[in-house]
């Protein structure tokens, strides 16, 4: 049991890190558009 809770929380913590490093993406890409919004 206490191997299946601990195997469920590393799942837990890699999808938050995937999650989170998407947004990371999404954001940098929005900053690149207004970036070149701004150069026009």
């Amino acid at each position: 049991m206490k191997k299946f809770a601990f195997m469920l929380l590393c799942v837990c913590v890699l999808a938050g890190c995937n999650t989170v490093q998407g947004i990371g993406k999404d954001v940098k890409k929005a900053g690149e558009a207004v970036e070149g919004l701004g150069k026009k």
